[in-house]
C-alpha cells in the first residue's frame, strides 16, 4: 500500500472513531464469504459496520482519541466493529453472532471513552434499547397526561350533577328566605300605613269637637 493510501486509510478510520458511540476490537478469522456478508448486513441494519484494516494504520486513527486504550488489544487479524448511532443495539447485534465461535471473538470495547470488558459488553447487550426506552417514556409520558388532565374532568362529570343539584336547592333556599323578608317588609309597611291612617282619622275627629 502506497503512502497516500495508508493516510487515506488513517483518515477514513479517524472519521469513522469520531461519529462512533461504541467501538469493539475483535479477531476476525476462518469466516466465510456467506458468514461475512450476513454479519455486515446486521450490523448495517442497526446503523453499524466492520472495518478491517492493518494494526499500524489503526494505531495511527486512535492515537489521541477515546479510543486509544485499544492499542493493547490490536495485533494479529482484527476486525473493527462500530456503531454510529445506539451502542445497546450493536452490543445486541454482536453477541448473537455467537454461534460463530472463535471466528469473531470479542478482545476488547470502548464506551464513552470507558474500557469495557468482555463481561460488561455481554451486559450492556441485556438493556433495553434505545427505542425500548425511548417507548417506556412516551408511554409514561401519556400516562401522566391521563391522570393530570382527563381525570379531573372526570371528576368533574361525575360531580358536577350533585353540584348543580346543591346550587339550585341553595338559589331555591335564598329565594325564599327573600320572599319572607320580602313579606315582613310589606306587613310592616301596612302596618305603619293603617296606623298613620287612625292618627290622621283621630286628629280629624278631634279638630271636629273642638
Amino acid at each position: 500500500m502506497k503512502k497516500a493510501q495508508k493516510s487515506t486509510v488513517v483518515e477514513e478510520l479517524t472519521a469513522s472513531f469520531g461519529r462512533a458511540s461504541i467501538a469493539l476490537v475483535s479477531e476476525y478469522r476462518g469466516m466465510t464469504a456467506a458468514e461475512s456478508t450476513e454479519m455486515r448486513r446486521r450490523l448495517r441494519a442497526v446503523r453499524g459496520e466492520m472495518r478491517v484494516a492493518k494494526n499500524t494504520l489503526v494505531r495511527r486513527a486512535i492515537k489521541g482519541t477515546a479510543y486509544e486504550a485499544l492499542d493493547s488489544k490490536l495485533g494479529g487479524q482484527i476486525g473493527l466493529i462500530l456503531s454510529y448511532e445506539d451502542p445497546v443495539a450493536l452490543a445486541k447485534t454482536f453477541t448473537s453472532f455467537g454461534p460463530l465461535g472463535d471466528k469473531l471473538k470479542l478482545r476488547a470495547a470502548i464506551l464513552d471513552g470507558k474500557a469495557l470488558t468482555v463481561e460488561e459488553v455481554q451486559a450492556l447487550a441485556k438493556l433495553p434499547s434505545r427505542e425500548v426506552i425511548f417507548l417506556a417514556v412516551a408511554r409514561g409520558l401519556e400516562c401522566a397526561r391521563n391522570a393530570t388532565g382527563p381525570a379531573p374532568q372526570r371528576a368533574r362529570l361525575v360531580s358536577g350533577p350533585s353540584d348543580r343539584r346543591d346550587w339550585k336547592e341553595k338559589r331555591r333556599r335564598r329565594g325564599d328566605s327573600g320572599s319572607r323578608r320580602s313579606d315582613r317588609r310589606s306587613t310592616s309597611s301596612n302596618r305603619s300605613m293603617q296606623r298613620r291612617r287612625r292618627r290622621l282619622k283621630v286628629h280629624h275627629l278631634s279638630r271636629q269637637i273642638i
